[in-house]
């Protein structure tokens, strides 16, 4: 009972101490766009408790239910440092009455005696769909209980280019975007086959998995909406370029249509719906590239885009024998990758390295952004006063079709003596010599005495020894022979190799498997699982993946010697692994035991079939 008062006390005194220490954070977040007459849910999440949440005037739609409130919390732990983090939700279901476009103001609640305002929205209302109401109004306002037909209208992929006609090098965004009937219900989209994207180099741009679904009125008709792949291309070369289809494959889900009623069964099997796979064809892309301007200033080296740049030189006075960088930082949007670095012009007598490059880029909607760094790094070896002459970059600008150039200035520098040198003049040139220093007396009188004679020496050629090694070394020579002769012709038996490689290409799969089962990835692990034992009966029994079945693999087992227990095994992993991937939700087998089972397995048959 004390534990229980400690804890208590510890929520009511000490936790909102910890929270009202953090910053507050009231967000508000909506559904874009809507449609009229379809609910739809805007949300309010504040990371602090507070009181009196009230909610603001909903012009032009109308309130259906909420707020519904509901939180949580949790208590983090990083480097000993406890946190503890707090979210409160409001949630509230509206329904648009009209088509355009409102605003939201913002919403209230009080949180430790001060007032704390959300962040207003913008709410985009679609129509509704004009042939779904024309249905409806046919039907007599009854819903149509069938499935839905998919025609080319109801389901297809746009090719959507952010410009068709550019100059080289100017960055195209293009994405591939699925619309589909909102009453259908989409399992997933791939892409089967891509376009080579001849005369583009391309740069993809990382699409969520968690896509947002979006809608959009076509000519009276919603369509929820989905990007697939996005990549951002520059042209290579001008002309008319041609971007060709793709291929996707969609899985949708629909409603399983019945000739025969329903029965008792049909509860326990729920067959009322059905995948089905569909495959569809982009519409190929023409863009019509424009070459640069041909008065190209010397320092262009194929930049195009919007850039910026800065310079800065490490340090203008040192001695001789010290190093200098000047740094160049080029910033903007366009082909950054292409970017080549400035030349620059170090005076003679310096020893130039090659300059080291950092690229930070991020590639986004609008193409690659971000900054190149480039650090020269030089090395004076005589003293005096020198100049790192002016140096220039220049980039296409595609906004003004200008080439712009962008100026290094140049630099003055003053290298002072090294430790350790003199100078010597000659004329008006200073020349630097190292001090003679005396390292050790570098002639040696020969030591007339002290001679020891040394023994002239038989050569071993001719002698037992000899013949001994050469008959070594033939004999090694005609082992290594016959192995690698052995080797060779085993190897010319792919059957063989294949026999011989089952287990450790087998070994080698199940260590993906196991991974997959220290991640508790049961779907995936049972897949895998199932792939490493078909693709190890193939190897080691030389069955073609398409001739594989359970009888024809059970009974070239028991051919080779296998027994009847292994075989009863085998088919039981198999069932397992089957039925786990058919019927996910169902109770299986432990990921553990099955693990277990087919490493056994495994030892077992290469024990019997050599």
């Amino acid at each position: 009972m004390k534990t229980y008062k400690i804890i208590i006390l510890f929520i009511v005194g000490v936790l909102p101490i910890f929270v009202s220490a953090q910053q507050v954070v009231f967000r508000a977040s909506a559904q874009q766009p809507v449609i009229v007459g379809e609910p739809f849910q805007i949300v309010y999440e504040i990371n602090s408790n507070g009181q009196s949440f009230r909610a603001p005037e909903f012009n032009n739609f109308e309130v259906l239910a909420g707020p519904f409130t509901s939180s949580s919390s949790a208590i983090n732990i990083v480097n000993g440092q406890q946190s503890i983090s707090i979210l409160n939700t409001y949630t509230l279901t509206l329904l648009a009455s009209t088509v355009g476009t409102f605003s939201i103001p913002p919403a209230s609640i009080i949180v430790a005696d001060k007032k704390v305002t959300s962040n207003g929205l913008s709410i985009k209302v679609l129509p509704p769909d004009e042939k779904s109401k024309q249905q409806q109004q046919n039907s007599g306002g009854r819903a149509n209980s069938s499935a839905p037909t998919i025609s080319s209208n109801d389901l297809y992929i746009k090719t959507i280019a952010s410009r068709t006609t550019v100059f080289e090098q100017e960055a195209i965004v293009l994405t591939y975007k699925l619309y589909i009937n909102p009453s259908i219900a989409l399992v997933n989209c791939v892409a089967k086959k891509m376009p080579d994207f001849q005369g583009f180099m391309k740069q993809d741009i990382e699409i969520p998995q968690n896509r947002q679904i979006n809608y959009e009125n076509i000519d009276g008709r919603n369509f929820a909406t989905v990007e697939l792949y996005k990549t951002v291309l520059y042209a290579q070369q001008s002309g008319t370029l041609r971007i060709e289809t793709a291929q996707f494959e969609a899985v949708l889900r629909l409603e399983n249509k019945r000739n025969q009623p329903r029965s008792i069964f049909d509860d326990i099997f729920d067959d009322s719906y059905v995948d089905v796979n569909r495959s569809i064809t982009t519409p190929a892309a023409t863009i019509n590239v424009t070459a640069l301007p041909a008065e190209k200033p010397p320092s262009f080296s194929g930049a195009v885009g919007q850039y910026a740049l800065t310079s800065s030189i490490s340090a203008q006075n040192i001695k001789a024998n010290e190093a200098i960088t000047l740094t160049v930082v080029i910033t903007g949007t366009g082909n950054m990758k292409m970017i080549t670095p400035p030349e620059i012009k170090f005076p003679a007598g310096f020893e130039v390295y090659d300059p080291k490059i950092t690229n930070d880029f991020k590639t986004a909607n609008n193409g690659v952004s971000g900054s190149k760094t480039i650090e020269y790094m030089a090395i004076a070896r005589e003293q005096g006063q020198y100049e790192i002459p002016e140096s220039a970059f220049s980039y296409f600008n595609p906004a003004n079709g200008n080439y712009t150039t962008l100026q290094i200035p140049a630099c003055q520098l003053i290298i002072n003596k090294g430790d350790g040198n003199t100078t010597a003049t000659v004329g008006d040139s200073d020349i630097n010599r190292q001090e003679i220093k005396q390292i050790g007396n570098d002639i040696r009188y020969i030591n007339p005495n002290n001679f020891k004679l040394i023994k002239e020496e038989i050569p071993l050629v001719g002698t037992a020894s000899a013949w001994l090694m050469y008959l070594i070394a033939l004999f090694v020579a005609l082992l290594l022979f016959f192995i690698l002769r052995k080797t060779a012709k085993e190897n010319s038996d792919s059957r063989l190799v294949r026999t011989k490689r089952a287990n450790k290409v087998a070994v080698k799969r199940l260590k993906a498997a196991k991974k997959l089962l220290a991640a508790n990835n049961k779907e995936a692990f049972y897949e895998e699982t199932l792939k490493s034992v078909w693709n190890y009966l193939s190897d080691k029994l030389n069955i073609l993946p398409s001739e594989l079945t359970k009888d024809k693999v059970a009974n070239t087992l028991a051919e080779k010697g296998v027994d009847a227990q292994t075989v009863e095994q085998l088919k039981n992993i198999l069932n397992t692994c089957e039925f786990a991937r058919y019927a996910p939700n169902a109770d299986h087998k432990e990921m553990g035991n099955l693990y277990e089972d087919v490493i056994d397995l495994t030892g077992k048959i290469e024990d019997t079939v050599k």
